[in-house]
């Protein structure tokens, strides 16, 4: 027998970044949760902006669990670990193994849907719609959720971190689903101010200026315009993501996290639809007719003192920046370890020649033929390892000669000297990569910590996409379920057997 359709307005709780808490009537589900302070799979935490606690204990307990996805900013074992076992996890149909094991582990029940399968959580009703088929490869197991109490027409979409469903849009537009009343919208620009470092500096010089950085114009055209122009009919919209603060970020948030301030542009410069955007704690109150409502979760409490800090903190920076170094994400090698880390790294190069040749980065090196000196051999990219054990100032590289492919030792040169002789290079701490094989951090901790390079091309041909491509989760689970294992020790280590 159907629901009723509740008496209240569905209440979507805003927890931080792109999590919800999402209740109708007695029946609620927290979708990507993060409740703690910050989060993190590896041995980095990310701290959560602006900085907020959640009491876990006063929150209206869940009924059930979504989980979107396996990026780290989604899937956060410690604020798992705070729910009760019973509360069950649903997921889509290609959530990596790894992933599900490591849930199982810690004593949840995970249940995998495909999208024509409603879930039916109490007086909730859920699909999980698998990304848009334009979606970039490192977000293509995401599901986005089309969420509506049972027996209301009112429904919400979570696009998350992915091009709008083709198999949603479908069912929109041959009226077997309504077109969403809501749309939550990840804004994931992860922009930082000019100077600092961030994942898509280019250090070619010229090619990193004030202007290539994305702006918050280009943001909000990107989020509100391009992104929602195939659902016509959307009435209101919740921006969320960009959510947390980098490791070793002196600069505090990213540029654009302000979504109050966002929204508030947002409605002043279009006539579409209505924009909200709420901080951790603000709830969106949707009726069964007219507009959204607001207000506030007493069990969501922010942080004013930390805030202020960070955004001192980032007014400092833009005002006066100054030259961000690089710094190490993973533990520091212990002695005892440098000849196992040696034998990890020297042995991993051959796999990663290999797999390079197949990403981006690897077909433009392949059809180039000329660079800044004049016809190129081989030797396309060089790895450079910073801080090899026991010679803190020494750097180790390698030249990637894609006629093997194979990685082959070369004599140091300055950065200078080395971006006229190769078009494409990779800087990281030979400790940082050692830390990713043995399960200390995932490719995204260095990435958004430690990682500097450059490259010809494009914005996707850089090699940082190569190597989210090399060492993600979808192409490498065995270092994936290493980091989960870590995880899971630290909050219980009878849990580690899953290595």
């Amino acid at each position: 027998m159907p629901h009723a359709a509740p008496a209240g307005p569905t209440e979507l709780t805003f927890l931080g970044h792109q999590s919800w808490h999402i209740r109708s009537g007695d029946s609620a589900v927290l979708v990507d949760p993060i409740l703690t302070r910050a989060f993190g799979a590896g041995a980095v935490d990310f701290p959560i902006w602006p900085p907020r606690t959640v009491d876990h204990e006063a929150m209206p307990a869940p009924d059930a669990v979504v989980l979107t996805h396996e990026h780290l900013d989604h899937l956060h074992f410690a604020s798992l670990d705070l729910l009760d076992r019973s509360v069950p996890i649903h997921t889509g149909t290609t959530l990596p193994a790894a992933v599900v094991d490591a849930l199982s582990a810690l004593g949840f029940t995970v249940h995998r849907h495909d999208h024509l399968t409603p879930i039916l959580i109490g007086g909730l009703e859920m699909y999980l719609f698998p990304a848009g088929a334009r979606t970039l490869f490192w977000e293509s197991r995401v599901v986005q959720p089309v969420v509506r109490a049972a027996g209301s027409d009112r429904d919400m979409f979570i696009g998350v971190d992915a091009d709008v469903s083709d198999l949603y849009l479908e069912q929109v537009h041959a009226g077997q689903m309504p077109a969403p009343y809501l749309a939550i919208v990840s804004n994931n620009t992860q922009s930082v101010p000019f100077g600092a470092l961030g994942a898509d500096v280019n250090l070619l010089p010229g090619l990193d200026r004030p202007r290539t950085r994305t702006t918050g114009i280009q943001a909000l055209h990107t989020l509100l315009i391009d992104y929602l122009e195939p659902l016509d009919g959307v009435g209101e919209v919740a921006l969320c993501g960009n959510g947390f603060t980098a490791p070793r970020s002196p600069h505090g948030p990213f540029l654009y996290a302000d979504h109050r301030a966002l929204a508030g542009h947002a409605n002043a410069l279009q006539h579409l639809f209505r924009v909200h955007g709420p901080r951790p704690g603000d709830q969106l109150l949707l009726p069964a007719r007219g507009p959204i409502a607001t207000d506030t979760a007493g069990w969501v409490s922010l942080d004013a003192t930390a805030e202020q800090a960070g955004l001192d903190a980032l007014d400092a920076f833009t005002t006066n920046p100054w030259p961000v170094d690089p710094a190490p994400v993973g533990p520091m090698l212990d002695p005892d370890a440098w000849m196992v880390a040696e034998r990890l790294v020297y042995g991993e190069l051959p796999r990663l020649a290999r797999h390079l040749i197949a990403t981006r980065t690897g077909a433009l090196a392949c059809s180039l033929h000329d660079y800044l000196t004049g016809p190129l051999d081989g030797q396309r990219l060089v790895l450079r390892l910073l801080a090899p054990p026991g010679e803190p100032g020494r750097i180790l590289s390698f030249a990637w000669d894609i006629t093997g492919p194979a990685f082959v030792p070369v004599g140091t040169t300055s950065r200078g000297e080395a971006m006229a002789r190769y078009p494409f290079g990779i800087e990281l701490f030979y400790q940082d990569l050692v830390a990713l094989f043995t399960g200390h951090v995932q490719i995204w901790d260095i990435i958004g910590g430690s990682y500097q390079g450059w490259h010809v091309g494009e914005r996707l041909d850089s090699p940082v996409y190569a190597l989210f491509a090399v060492y993600g989760e979808h192409q490498r689970p065995d270092l994936a379920a290493r980091c989960y294992a870590e995880s899971l020790a630290r909050l219980d280590p009878t849990t580690a057997s899953i290595r």
